[in-house]
């Protein structure tokens, strides 16, 4: 029905119309998230098993052959919201969908980790200062972080959808070429200062996780239409694998190359890693693109849209199995640790798709 104002008929502005479904970005979520468990089980080999042991270079090859995971997540999501019409034109409207996902998540999920993972599971003794530093950080537990930020991304996505929008594919490039280009300079200088003897650690809180990120979100943007072939293609896959095989063989021998170290750090915001991230989303998409999805689009998209709470509620069932299984606790067997991360990987799917069909559950995952 039109809008009437002060005598005016003006049209009510029509619905945003739901775009194609694009099944790469769905294969690619669900990539990642088996790389997010992967890092977090095996990783927790890398502090225990003794340096250069069998099972720690099993378990550095499992964990950091994954450590592009991250910054693909967040290109993913620049790829969905910076594209979106709603985030350009209706940021109100952006503003109240994002906040009633988000913020349920939050604060449920601090508090489980909080209260029923650190003091129940754990039996940490928190003190009230202990507690006020977790939360400033963002980080009551390992990947919780996250939360705060995609919810930075979220709150500047409108300016960043207002720039892009009419600037074409060069403009996006060349914005997601100078963030990300910052954020990683940003990232080497405490390595390169390093060298000289000086101590300048990079340090986020709950507010800030998100603006190193900013580089990765518009390249997501940039690229989510880039689709290669032939020889295009082949190169960069194998550009991309033999930059993930650099990355493992650097973190297995860190401390003996320290130039090396300061200058490429195996970190989420290294060099290495923004190439190895930015060439998978690109190859991956690439190659999903030739895929003809018809029955497998039901099961796949149940899959993706779980990943979030994959991501949210893996940690709770590790730490179950963990405290149950002194294999596992141990962290020396690469097989306890293997089904480890079968049993984490299959329980997190399962509860979390089961508790998308629970209207009480659905809004923290």
């Amino acid at each position: 029905m039109p809008i009437v104002s002060g005598g005016t008929r003006t049209a009510a502005p029509a619905p945003e119309t739901a775009p194609t479904r694009e099944y790469g970005l769905d294969i690619l979520r669900i990539g990642s998230i088996c790389g997010v468990v992967a890092i977090h089980v095996f990783g927790y080999v890398l502090g225990r098993a003794p340096r250069e042991s069998r099972p720690w270079w099993i378990a550095v090859v499992l964990d950091v052959s994954w450590i592009w995971v991250v910054p693909v997540f967040v290109m993913i999501s620049g790829a969905l919201i910076l594209g979106s019409r709603m985030a350009a034109e209706q940021p109100g409207l952006f503003y109240r969908r994002r906040a009633m996902r988000l913020v349920p998540a939050v604060v449920a999920w601090n508090l489980i980790y909080l209260v029923g993972v650190r003091l129940w599971m754990r039996g940490e003794d928190l003190t009230p200062q202990r507690t006020l530093q977790l939360l400033v950080d963002g980080s009551v537990f390992t990947q919780l972080y996250f939360l705060w930020l995609i919810a930075g991304l979220y709150a500047v996505a409108p300016v960043l959808a207002g720039f892009l929008r009419g600037g074409g594919q060069s403009r996006a490039v060349k914005a997601a070429a100078a963030f990300l280009a910052a954020s990683l300079l940003f990232y080497m200088f405490p390595g390169v200062l390093g060298l000289f003897g000086v101590a300048s650690p990079v340090r986020l809180n709950f507010l800030t996780h998100w603006m190193p990120y900013v580089g990765y979100f518009l390249a997501g943007y940039a690229l989510r239409n880039v689709r290669l072939t032939g020889t295009k293609l082949t190169v960069t896959a194998i550009g991309t694998a033999v930059i993930i095989a650099g990355t493992v063989w650097h973190y297995g021998n860190k401390g003996e190359f320290r130039l090396l170290d300061a200058v490429v750090s195996v970190s989420y915001l290294g060099i290495g890693v923004a190439l190895a991230a930015l060439g998978v989303f690109v190859v991956a998409l690439s190659l999903a693109s030739r895929l003809r999805v018809k029955r497998a689009g039901t099961p796949l998209t149940v899959l993706s849209n779980a990943t979030f709470g994959v991501f949210l509620v893996h940690l709770v069932i590790f730490e179950a199995i963990r405290l149950q299984f002194p294999a596992v606790a141990s962290g020396m067997s690469i097989k306890a640790m293997g089904l480890a991360y079968a049993a984490t990987l299959v329980g997190s799917f399962a509860v979390s798709a089961g508790a998308r069909k629970v209207p009480v559950l659905r809004s923290i995952f």
